[in-house]
């Protein structure tokens, strides 16, 4: 890794995760591990050969570690160490800033970096958010969506029989399109593009969490 020859923390800092890609590929082992195949999926710009490269320098920093799944999968996944968990906050505050840059021409969100964002973007509001946690089902992918005491919310990869609401997708730019208000709820329910089950109530209360960031290059409001 090329060295930044400062003292400063925040060159330090970049000298392990300022390389392309790497702070992406922290991304995407924030909610869990995964394999090789499912890092490439979530990343679908990066070559093989560079993800290869990424993780082994983020191994050698000690942020990410290798181990086998037990079975019956035995899968083998790569996984964050307790330093590289640590890097959350920092991902999250980037996703804030980087909420409010205008967005490119093209491109994709992962399930994960569309996970990331609703972290980013949530705003219980006056009316407060859903009080009881509420699974997101987006293709295959299962989370659990939890308000925080404190106005936050987490997201966790898996189920629960906890749950008393499910919002469910078949891709990722539904849901993004619904809960940023690019399409309407209704049109996308009688689309079949988004679906809600159990408490309906709840579910509402999670999809109206999520103002739609202002961008830089967006037009000031009115007054």
């Amino acid at each position: 890794m090329r060295s930044y020859d400062d003292f400063c923390g925040v060159a330090r800092a970049l000298t392990v995760v300022g390389e392309r890609w790497a702070l992406l590929v922290v991304r995407e082992l924030l909610l869990g591990p995964k394999r090789f195949a499912d890092l490439t999926r979530g990343l679908p710009a990066i070559s093989q050969n560079v993800l290869s490269q990424r993780l082994r320098e983020l191994e050698h920093a000690g942020l990410v570690t290798r181990r086998v799944l037990g079975p019956p999968a035995s899968a083998r996944v790569y996984e964050l160490t307790a330093r590289g968990r640590e890097l959350e906050e920092t991902l999250l505050a980037l996703g804030r800033w980087g909420s409010r840059q205008p967005l490119p021409p093209t491109g994709q969100l992962s399930v994960d970096a569309l996970m990331l964002a609703l972290r980013t973007t949530y705003d219980p509001g006056p009316d407060g958010g859903p009080t009881s946690p509420v699974a997101v089902r987006v293709g295959a992918d299962r989370f659990v969506a939890v308000a925080d005491p404190g106005g936050g919310l987490t997201v966790t990869r898996g189920e629960t029989d906890r749950c008393v609401a499910t919002v469910a997708t078949d891709d990722v730019g539904s849901l993004l399109e619904v809960v940023y208000g690019y399409r309407r709820l209704d049109d996308a329910e009688r689309d079949g593009l988004l679906r809600m089950r159990g408490d309906r109530r709840s579910a509402l209360r999670f999809l109206g969490c999520f103002p739609r960031p202002v961008t830089t290059g967006d037009p000031p409001p009115a007054g």
